[in-house]
C-alpha cells in the first residue's frame, strides 16, 4: 500500500483551489493586487500557485514510484498520462462554440498550463525512476545554471540578450519564431518552449521533498524549513543577476517558489502529520480529483465567456453584473465574491465526488 501523508494531499488541493480563485474573477478590470500576476519581474502570491503545483507533482512522483519495480508498463503509464494532460490542454485552447467547435488553426494556442504539467510530469517521472537523487541534484543545477547562461549571454538575432519583454529576449524570440501566432500574447507565452526546461527543475526539487517525507528522518519538518529557507536566500541573491520572473520561469523564480513551497508544506506537515490537528479536509477532497476539478473549472469558465446573453455581455458577464455588482460593494470586492462563489462550487463538487468514492485519474 502506498504511504499517505495528509499534508501532501492538503497542499495539492489547496493549490488547485487557489488556481481556480485567481483564474475566475468577476472581471479582470477589478482584481486585488495579490491575486494578480506580477507585470514582469518580481512576484506576487498568485505567482506562487502554478510552481507550487509543479512542485507537488514532483513530490507525488516519489510516492507513486519510489520502491516500485520499473518495467515497460511503468513507462507506458507515464507516457499515457502525460499525453492525456497535453491533450486536455490542447482541447481547452482549441475549443469554441462555433461548429465544428474547433478554432481556426492560426488562432489555437499550443502551450498552456495542462500542457506544461504533462511535459513536466513526463520528464520528472522518467528521470526519477532511472537516476539516483544525487544525479538528480546535478541535473537540477545544470538546468538552472544552463538556462541562466543561455538567457544572459547568448546574442539574439545580432542583438545583446535581455531579460525584458523584448524581441531580443531569447525565450520570447524562440517562441515567436517557432510558435508564431499560437501564443498567449503576440510577443510571449508564459508557458513557452524554452521556459519549460526550468519548470522541470521545479518538479525535480519537489522530488527531493518527497524523498525527505518518505525517509526515516525524525525531524522532517525542520529539514524542509532548512531546505526552503536556503532556496529562498539563494533565489533572492540570484535575483540580482537573473530577475525573478514567472513569465520566463527564471532560475531564481524556481528557487524562490520552491523555497516557499517547502516552508508551506513544512507548516502543514507539522500541524497535520506531526501534531494530528485536523483541518483542510476540503482541500484534501479537491486534491483527490485535482486535474478533473481544474479542467472543469477552466472549460466551464471558457464556455460561459463564449455564450452571449446579448450583444454586450457573455453569460459570465451577465451573471457577474446582475448578481454581484452593487452600489454598496466596491467592484474589486464584487469580483472577489464572484471568484469565491466559483471556488465554493468546485469545492462542493470535489466533496461530492470524494464522498461517492469517485476518483478520476488522468
Amino acid at each position: 500500500m502506498k504511504q499517505r501523508i495528509l499534508s501532501v494531499d492538503i497542499f495539492r488541493g489547496a493549490t488547485i483551489v487557489l488556481m481556480i480563485l485567481v483564474n475566475t474573477p468577476g472581471t479582470w478590470s477589478a482584481v486585488y493586487a495579490p491575486l494578480l500576476h506580477a507585470e514582469w519581474h518580481g512576484y506576487t502570491p498568485t505567482d506562487l500557485v502554478f510552481p507550487f503545483f509543479l512542485f507537488i507533482v514532483g513530490t507525488s512522483i516519489v510516492f507513486s514510484y519510489k520502491n516500485r519495480a520499473v518495467n515497460a508498463g511503468t513507462y507506458r503509464k507515464i507516457t499515457v498520462r502525460s499525453l492525456k494532460l497535453i491533450g486536455l490542454g490542447l482541447f481547452l485552447g482549441a475549443f469554441t462554440l462555433s461548429f465544428p467547435f474547433i478554432k481556426d488553426w492560426a488562432d489555437i494556442r499550443i502551450p498552456g498550463v495542462l500542457q506544461r504539467i504533462g511535459v513536466v510530469f513526463f520528464f520528472a517521472a522518467i528521470l526519477f525512476i532511472n537516476l539516483h537523487w544525487k544525479t538528480l541534484i546535478g541535473i537540477c543545477i545544470s538546468i538552472l545554471v544552463g538556462y541562466w547562461l543561455l538567457m544572459a549571454f547568448v546574442p539574439v538575432d545580432g542583438m545583446p540578450p535581455t531579460f525584458d519583454r523584448a524581441a531580443n529576449n531569447l525565450a520570447n524570440y524562440l517562441d515567436l519564431n517557432i510558435l508564431g501566432s499560437h501564443m498567449w500574447q503576440p510577443d510571449y507565452d508564459p508557458e513557452g518552449l524554452l521556459s519549460t526546461l526550468p519548470s522541470i527543475a521545479s518538479a525535480l526539487l519537489g522530488t527531493f521533498t518527497g524523498l525527505v517525507l518518505t525517509s526515516k528522518q525524525p525531524k522532517k519538518a525542520t529539514i524542509l524549513v532548512g531546505i526552503g529557507g536556503s532556496f529562498l536566500i539563494i533565489g533572492h541573491l540570484w535575483d540580482l543577476f537573473f530577475p525573478i520572473n514567472k513569465a520566463l520561469w527564471t532560475s531564481s523564480f524556481v528557487l524562490v517558489t520552491a523555497g516557499w513551497a517547502n516552508l508551506t508544506l513544512a507548516l502543514i506537515y507539522y500541524l497535520t502529520d506531526v501534531k494530528g490537528i485536523k483541518f483542510g479536509s476540503i482541500f484534501r477532497y479537491a486534491g483527490a480529483n485535482a486535474i478533473v476539478v481544474y479542467f472543469l473549472s477552466s472549460f466551464i469558465t471558457k464556455v460561459m465567456g463564449l455564450i452571449k446573453v446579448n450583444e454586450a455581455q457573455s453569460l459570465h458577464g451577465w451573471l457577474f453584473n446582475t448578481l454581484y455588482v452593487h452600489d454598496f460593494l466596491s467592484l474589486q470586492m464584487s469580483s472577489l465574491l464572484y471568484a469565491l462563489t466559483v471556488v465554493a462550487f468546485y469545492c462542493l463538487l470535489a466533496y461530492v465526488l470524494y464522498q461517492r468514492k469517485i476518483f478520476i485519474k488522468v
